[in-house]
């Protein structure tokens, strides 16, 4: 798949004074800008798994979402593997059903026809229009008529104070122009004792540094922004996306957030600093996924940090 904001060499359309990791922006004018052109970014590219190979199914059916689904729970597997229910090693689905859940960032509902059907409650909510389409259509093809899906950003979201008992949220929050301040809305919504999941990406010295800052940057874009930060830009989804270190975490959410557990995941091709295509993902299919867990998983090689947090008490 080739459109404005990817080709084969790099992901495009970045902010512009994005120059550290995990930076925030300076002003509300930058906050407003980053946050415009991430919406734009994801309205034009709907997080479909689709960037080299195209879906023949008609939009919005049930092939098509299952298409959707096998792409990416069979991606995830290899770092996640699961018994009955993907993700269950994150997911608390046992205790869902005593739960209002929110899902931030439903993209095309992967992860929400998972959690929907087992919870007390579900809403959902995404920065773009596609997204709540995609969503909404989904849950109405799974019966599921009291899941509330809205586009809202979550940022600013429309929801009253202590509402909801968990927050469930992968990949998404980093992408937002400014992360703390949806940690901030998480934390006012969630009810007293309310739990969270939430994946960021992890700027590990492999990933980080060695596989899309030195043989990406250098040797596939000659380095075109002259920085690391520039060359993970390049080598990554969306407008924006913010990699921090487990330190980095802590001391972003320690005033409204206790860290229960970190876990580091990451993608077996990740392993490979070759240009991505065919031959990258052959020689992937050859690492057997115990190897590959070592790697990206106890070593902590992989760029998925995954976070589960217990809301701090205000007083």
């Amino acid at each position: 798949m080739t459109d404005e904001n990817f080709t084969d060499k790099a992901f495009k359309n970045k902010v512009k004074g994005f120059t550290s990791p995990t930076k925030r922006p300076e002003s509300a004018e930058q906050r407003a800008e980053w946050q415009k052109a991430n919406k734009e970014w994801w309205t034009n590219t709907p997080m479909k798994y689709d960037w080299r190979e195209g879906i023949e199914y008609p939009l919005h059916s049930a092939e098509y979402f299952k298409d959707i689904d096998d792409r990416f729970f069979e991606s995830a597997r290899p770092y996640m593997p699961w018994k009955d229910t993907p993700f269950e090693k994150e997911i608390p689905f046992d205790k869902l059903p005593e739960w209002d859940v929110l899902e931030i960032g439903v993209g095309q509902g992967s992860h929400a026809s998972l959690i929907a059907p087992r919870a007390k409650s579900f809403n959902g909510i995404d920065l773009t229009d596609p997204a709540t389409e995609a969503t909404t259509l989904r849950m109405e093809l799974m019966g599921l008529s009291d899941a509330k899906i809205q586009q809202m950003d979550a940022e600013a979201m429309r929801f009253a104070d202590n509402s909801f008992d968990y927050i469930w949220s992968w990949g998404v929050i980093h992408h937002s122009s400014d992360t703390r301040k949806i940690l901030e809305e998480m934390h006012r919504v969630l009810k007293a004792g309310g739990h969270a999941n939430v994946m960021v990406y992890h700027r590990s010295f492999w990933k980080y540094y060695v596989h899309d800052g030195f043989f990406k940057g250098i040797l596939q874009n000659g380095f075109s922004r002259n920085s690391f930060v520039g060359a993970n830009q390049l080598s990554t989804d969306g407008a924006i996306a913010r990699y921090y270190t487990k330190k980095e975490w802590r001391a972003l959410v320690e005033d409204i957030f206790d860290v229960d557990g970190f876990s580091v995941t990451g993608l077996k091709i990740e392993l490979l600093p070759l240009p991505a295509g065919r031959v990258k993902e052959t020689l992937a299919g050859l690492i057997p996924n115990a190897v590959s867990r070592f790697f990206t998983n106890s070593l902590g090689w992989g760029s998925f940090l995954n976070i589960r947090m217990t809301k701090k008490s205000s007083e």
